[in-house]
């Protein structure tokens, strides 16, 4: 069977080479198996139906232990028994291996329920895809497009002439366009005329894929960018509020405890009726003012190395991502 269609192709093949010469003749192929593995609805599906698999192997086994435990008892008490009853038994238990033998030939037979439930789970899918490859072939002239996964066998198969990729894509646009609103449609169309081009044109689908790697750290470093700007300015916020604390706290002449010394503590304790200088709590606002300063500033600095290396990594990714393209199209 495989040689004569093997015969029939190269006929053909020969057909339409002498019929139309300045053509080229265009192949591809699919694999079914990778695209049924792909479309969400037979993967659901197939999931409930390995669970009912699950469940017969189950009933099967516990069967199976049901029987071997009739076995055992019989061969324990086979001594004690008579002929009669040893026959009854030996009876019984060939008439459950019977029964487990048929129940397991009519859900896991060649034309048991697995097999059945399983071609009617991809049929449909099939239909959808058969459709959409005959879309594809005549939008885009192929003369022949084989499946791999199936009887025929290939000996070798280019990556390049694989269109499972387009299949599965028109099959999730045909499910798409049933939720989308007439802009998004036109949307929708414009990104499927970019795929079709980019899947005709390898080297135009390198160009893109470097364009988005550009678009993606020029986001990036706009992003870093902001981040920076909202640092800055929560920095201005937290020293002018900061500020107008130490301001309040001065017009009302009063002092954080975390201001006061613990020797203040100590002589207030000691003379409640000595009165304390208004040097003292100056110096230790100084002081802290002083501190508070050279913290932040120390922040500062950490925070402005770390933009300055982030910067310096999004720059040597973006200079590695410009030589990239250079190299690929000399």
């Amino acid at each position: 069977m495989i040689r004569q269609f093997l015969f029939i192709f190269l006929a053909l093949i020969v057909a339409n080479t002498s019929q139309a010469q300045t053509r080229t003749t265009r192949i591809g192929y699919i694999d079914m198996e990778y695209i049924l593995e792909n479309v969400s609805d037979y993967k659901e599906a197939k999931a409930q139906l390995e669970l009912k698999a699950q469940k017969w192997k189950q009933d099967v086994e516990s069967k199976k232990i049901d029987i071997n435990k009739l076995k055992e008892n019989l061969k324990a008490e086979r001594a004690l028994l008579t002929k009669e009853l040893i026959e009854e038994k030996e009876t019984e238990i060939k008439f459950l291996e019977t029964e487990m033998l048929d129940y397991q030939q009519k859900q896991f037979g060649a034309d048991g329920n697995l097999m059945r439930q399983k071609a009617a789970l991809s049929k449909p899918i099939q239909d959808q895809v058969f459709t959409a490859v005959q879309d594809i072939a005549e939008a885009k002239n192929y003369d022949f497009i084989f499946d791999k996964s199936s009887d025929l066998t290939m000996l070798f198969s280019n990556k390049r002439f694989d269109i499972s990729d387009q299949v599965i894509r028109s099959l999730n646009r045909t499910e798409k366009r049933e939720q989308l609103s007439k802009k998004e449609l036109k949307e929708q169309e414009k990104k499927e005329n970019l795929e079709n081009e980019l899947d005709e044109n390898p080297a135009m689908a390198d160009r893109q894929k470097a364009l988005d790697q550009k678009r993606a750290a020029r986001e990036k470093l706009i992003l870093d960018r902001k981040l920076e700007q909202e640092a800055k300015k929560k920095e201005y916020e937290d020293r002018r509020n900061a500020i107008a604390a130490e301001r309040e706290a001065k017009k009302n002449g009063t002092v954080s405890e975390t201001t006061k010394p613990e020797t203040t503590k100590t002589d207030a304790i000691a003379n409640p009726d000595a009165k304390t200088t208004n040097t003292e709590p100056v110096v230790n606002k100084a002081e802290e003012r002083q501190r508070l300063y050279e913290q932040r500033k120390k922040e500062l600095e950490e925070r402005k190395k770390k933009i300055i290396e982030e910067r310096e990594a999004a720059k040597k990714a973006k200079e590695a991502e410009t030589q990239k393209p250079n190299t690929t199209n000399n």
